[in-house]
């Protein structure tokens, strides 16, 4: 037995530093196609997406692609998830030119020495996080915030290509409604041949996925546009087609490089780290949260942070700059069929491989091409089935749906998240502040008359029976107060206050200053308050703090015979006496009434 003990506990510390043993016994020679297969794919689409995300960061082209390598490698060994691929993102990198611009000329060296610093300093944080194991974070996005965060994102996906799928040059934009609007006011300036590719792109993809599902639609899809693109080319000529493509990369390993941390970089930057931790940490959590609950997996908040602070400062050292949860490669990456976290290793891999091999071969990858690849994954993320329950069941969880994903159109995307969040909060301590309250009566129609709420039995005069559902702790109480003050209105006679209360499952001390309050208020009115049905583990606590004696012991009853029978003692044999009703089963003892 102590063999077997120790067996575990040394599994357990294994498996928490080396979380990868907890899914290799999943691999199989089906998935290990399954995952290479989409691992290739994610890489060829890194490709160009490395080089965009890393101008818009206003950092060196090539930097796009090694924050797609060792960081992407990095959170797949030491995540949870088995589908996030992470990587530069649109999001982030916009966050990281808001922070360093003002310190530093993008692109120049004291620019890229604060980016590889600030990664560090992420992934520090984010490491530490995960060690205090706040990944409980998690469970604050609730499931509609996952779905409308997931839809926003994949329509702001689809924007962000409408301009390489039309073959339209349009300022950079931010916001999908600016976007729009450059796409509408651009409309007549439309490259018809540029659009063909992206559409004969979008269109074979549609159809490999429709009758070959076995085969790797998006790769077939891309080489079937890049083929197009080179005929147009070559039939009508370079100079009539214009179409655009992604342009020779340099062929080059990621340097090694270290962060530069002085006292002043440290002062200067912590506000920026801090901001794109909170920012790295819900978009890459949103996402593997919204990929788990299409797989089928058990997400571990706090060892997908470990694992994204973990890529983050390893990355640093390997000249990557801010690297979080991709929706693109993500989405890509479950699409594409991945199985396990392989995926995103062969992902980070063969990138790094390709780089070596067939970067220049990328002049010949049009831009319409990746942006049809890029609809169709924008499509898949859309959860249609989820929106239609969300859209049936239940008109809160329809307004924090709805909210999440108009603020990723309209807003920033990480305040639209923590938008989401705040809102599910706020609904849900609005649902909790309201417990509720039932009056109960007994039931004469069956033999041990249960307590029930049926509104056309009698009530007895002088007791007031209730039952609270729901946790009695601050927020609570006003609605609790008010709700038995309005009670105590319509029968001003029922002084004595019976409190049903199997169905509490929290009490805290403000909860507990307000029974006893209510116990005071009254026996001053003549009456008493009884307690019926407290759990154990709540009558524990009031022991501990001294409550349940202010209260009164001897009006707390673990059964509804013994509570009854002990109230009925106290009541008034007068008003009894002048009482037909005979709600309890005490009251057949009294004299009839002529």
């Amino acid at each position: 037995m102590e063999k077997r003990c120790c067996h575990s506990d040394q599994q357990g510390w294994q498996t928490r530093f080396l979380p990868f043993l907890l899914w290799w016994p999943r691999v199989t020679a089906r998935t290990f196609r399954a995952d290479l297969l989409a691992g290739l794919t994610g890489a060829v689409v890194a490709l160009p997406q490395g080089v965009a995300f890393a101008t818009i960061a206003g950092m060196p082209p090539e930097y796009g692609l090694y924050a797609g390598m060792v960081p992407a490698i990095v959170a797949a060994l030491f995540g949870s998830s088995w589908l996030l691929v992470s990587g530069p993102t649109t999001a982030a990198s916009i966050v990281l030119f808001s922070s360093l611009s003002i310190h530093a000329a993008p692109g120049s060296a004291e620019y890229v020495q604060l980016a590889l610093t600030l990664t560090m300093m992420v992934g520090l944080i984010q490491f530490v996080m995960g060690l205090a194991r706040f990944g409980v974070l998690v469970n604050f996005i609730s499931h509609s915030v996952v779905v409308g965060f997931t839809a926003g994102a994949a329509i702001l996906i689809a924007s962000s290509q409408f301009k390489h799928f039309l073959g339209l040059i349009l300022p950079r934009t931010r916001h999908f409604h600016e976007t729009t609007y450059a796409v509408i006011s651009h409309w007549d300036e439309i490259n018809l041949y540029v659009a063909a590719v992206g559409l004969i792109t979008l269109i074979s993809g549609l159809l490999v996925r429709r009758f070959r599902p076995k085969f790797p639609y998006m790769i077939v899809s891309m080489l079937i546009g890049s083929l197009t693109a080179l005929l147009l080319s070559r039939l009508l000529g370079p100079e009539v087609t214009q179409i655009a493509s992604v342009g020779a990369l340099p062929a080059t390993l990621p340097p090694l490089s270290a962060p530069h941390f002085t006292l002043q970089n440290i002062r200067m930057l912590a506000p920026a780290a801090l901001a794109t931790t909170l920012f790295a940490l819900t978009e890459a959590v949103s996402i593997a949260r919204s990929l788990a609950d299409r797989s089928g997996q058990n997400l571990d908040g706090n060892q997908e942070f470990i694992g994204q602070g973990l890529s983050n400062i390893v990355g640093s050292f390997f000249s990557g700059y801010v690297a979080t949860g991709s929706f693109n490669r993500s989405g890509l990456n479950y699409q594409a069929g991945a199985k396990t976290p392989l995926a995103a290793v062969f992902a980070g891999v063969l990138l790094i491989v390709l780089v070596l091999l067939i970067a220049p071969l990328a002049a010949y990858l049009p831009n319409a091409a990746m942006a049809g690849i890029l609809f169709l994954v924008a499509w898949g993320l859309i959860d249609f089935r989820h929106i239609g329950k969300i859209l049936r069941t239940s008109r809160m969880e329809t307004v924090i749906m709805g909210t999440t994903f108009l603020a990723t159109l309209f807003l920033e995307l990480e305040f639209a998240i923590l938008l989401g969040v705040m809102l599910s909060l706020v609904i849900y301590l609005n649902r909790t502040s309201h417990p509720r309250i039932l009056a109960r009566v007994p039931d004469p129609r069956l033999p041990d008359r249960p307590f029930t709420s049926d509104a056309a039995l009698p009530e007895c005069p002088q007791l007031k029976i209730v039952r609270i559902d729901g946790s009695l702790y601050f927020g609570a109480i006003s609605h609790v107060q008010e709700k038995l003050r309005e009670m105590q209105c319509e029968n001003p006679g029922q002084k004595h206050l019976l409190v049903v209360a199997s169905g509490m499952n929290f009490i805290d001390m403000a909860g507990a200053e307000f029974l006893v309050h209510l116990a005071k208020e009254r026996e001053a009115a003549g009456g008493r308050l009884y307690l019926y049905g407290i759990k154990e583990g709540i009558c524990t606590h009031f022991r501990l703090t001294g409550y349940l004696l202010d209260i009164g012991t001897d009006f707390l009853y673990e059964s509804k015979a013994e509570a009854i029978s002990g109230i009925f003692a106290k009541l008034d044999r007068r008003i009894c006496a002048g009482c037909s009703k005979r709600i309890f089963l005490e009251c057949r003892s009294l004299p009839t009434v002529a």
